[in-house]
């Protein structure tokens, strides 16, 4: 049944994106201490750049404090340098054995930004469903036109297709709803 394995390639896909998407939002800071803010610091370990959870424990004691604790000691100075020159925004604080990052409040104006953020997050995300809609109603055509399908079934694995598309498409809707009210909850 090739059909079918079109079908489940196409959900995959669309699963892909939201995915991708639950990534992306994990990234924007939403006034609470989250460790996935800094997924994307690079520290330079022994001369190699290396992602700043592979060579500290990252905790979040309070809701709106982050906790590093460097698993060698000697890289201290250079997670601080790390995050300092990284785009969060954010003073590390180092007393030696640990480094604390307080997240401070956001303001209404960068709360409106950030939802747009999620926003343009949200709207690429349908993008890439759309796109994988798209490519399997064109594999579709094509196999009806080949004759391995005929017109009805064609039009059935469409109505599938487009099923599969939108319940992608409430996933993504969803998905942003949440990191939006999270954004804007204050």
């Amino acid at each position: 049944m090739a059909e079918e394995a079109l079908l489940k390639k196409a959900k995959s896909d669309m699963g892909k994106a939201q995915d991708a998407l639950r990534r992306d939002l994990a990234d924007i800071r939403a006034g609470r201490a989250n460790a996935g803010l800094l997924n994307r610091v690079m520290v330079n370990y022994y001369g190699a750049p290396t992602p700043l959870n592979q060579v500290a424990a990252i905790n979040v004691p309070e809701p709106r404090v982050l906790t590093i604790k460097p698993y060698d000691k000697s890289a201290l100075g250079d997670i601080e340098k790390a995050i300092l020159t990284s785009d969060l925004g954010l003073n590390p604080a180092n007393d030696g054995n640990v480094i604390r990052l307080v997240i401070p409040q956001l303001t209404g104006e960068r709360r409106q930004e950030l939802a747009k953020e999620v926003g343009k997050d949200a709207e690429n995300a349908k993008i890439a469903v759309r796109n994988v809609r798209r490519d399997a109603m064109e594999e579709l055509k094509k196999a009806a036109k080949a004759g391995d399908i005929s017109e009805d079934e064609q039009h059935d694995l469409e109505d599938k297709v487009q099923k599969i598309t939108d319940d992608a498409v409430k996933g993504i809707d969803q998905i942003a709803k949440d990191k939006e009210s999270e954004i804007t909850e204050v």
